[in-house]
C-alpha cells in the first residue's frame, strides 16, 4: 500500500471541533497519541474500534464519516450506512461500556458507603454523647466548656489522624512565617519572622488543605 498521510484532514477536523493540538485531541478523547498517528498515516485497520467510538464525537462527526475518511481501502460497501456486521459490534460496544458505567455506578456507592460507615464509627463518642452534653450546657449556662471540648476534640482528632491529615500548627503557637503554609490575618511580615497561630491549619501527606492564619508577633 502506498504511503498515505491524513494529516492534513485530522486538522481540519479538528479546527472545525475548536481543538489546537494533537496532544489536546489526545486528551479530550482519551486515546493514544500513537493512535492519532495511525489514523494520520492512514492505517485505520489497525486502530481498535473503541477507539474510533472515542475520536468521532470529539471531532463532532459520526463513526461512518470517520471510517469514509480516513479509510486507505474501501471499508464499507456503501458508505452511507456502515455495515450489518459493523453496527452489530458498535451495538456490543456501547452495551459493554454501558455495563462499566454501571459497575463503576455501584462500586463508587458501595466505597462511599464503606467511608461513611467508617467516619460515624470513629464518631460514635461524639454521636452519642454530644446531644446529652449540649443540653446540660443550656440547661446549666455555668457549666465549664473544659468538661465539654474533650467530647469534640477526641473524636475529630481520631477521624482526622485515621484520613492522614495533621495540624500545621497547634492554636497559639510561635513560629517563623511561611508563606507556603501561614497565611497573614492582619500586617505584614517577612518569611522567618516569629508570627503566632490564631487559627490552625492542616496537611494530608504532602498536600496542603487549609493554610494556618497567623498574626505577627
Amino acid at each position: 500500500m502506498p504511503n498515505i498521510n491524513f494529516t492534513q484532514k485530522l486538522q481540519d477536523l479538528m479546527q472545525q471541533a475548536g481543538i489546537s493540538s494533537f496532544k489536546a485531541l489526545s486528551r479530550a478523547a482519551g486515546v493514544s497519541e500513537r493512535q492519532l498517528l495511525r489514523l494520520r498515516q492512514g492505517k485505520l485497520e489497525q486502530m481498535r474500534l473503541d477507539v474510533l467510538l472515542k475520536l468521532s464525537p470529539v471531532l463532532q462527526i459520526s463513526l461512518n464519516e470517520l471510517i469514509a475518511t480516513f479509510s486507505a481501502v474501501e471499508l464499507l460497501k456503501d458508505k452511507a450506512a456502515p455495515t450489518q456486521e459493523l453496527l452489530e459490534e458498535i451495538t456490543d460496544l456501547r452495551k459493554e461500556y454501558q455495563r462499566s458505567q454501571q459497575q463503576i455506578e455501584q462500586q463508587r456507592e458501595i466505597l462511599l458507603q464503606e467511608l461513611q460507615q467508617s467516619s460515624l464509627q470513629l464518631l460514635e463518642s461524639l454521636l452519642l454523647q454530644w446531644p446529652t452534653a449540649a443540653q446540660k450546657a443550656q440547661e446549666n449556662p455555668q457549666l465549664a466548656a473544659v468538661k465539654i471540648v474533650p467530647l469534640v476534640q477526641k473524636p475529630l482528632e481520631k477521624l482526622l489522624q485515621a484520613w492522614g491529615v495533621e495540624a500545621i500548627a497547634p492554636v497559639g503557637a510561635e513560629l517563623p512565617y511561611d508563606p507556603q503554609l501561614h497565611q497573614l490575618m492582619e500586617g505584614t511580615s517577612q518569611p522567618g519572622a516569629i508570627v503566632k497561630v490564631r487559627y490552625t491549619g492542616y496537611l494530608q501527606g504532602e498536600k496542603l488543605l487549609y493554610r494556618a492564619k497567623v498574626s505577627p508577633v
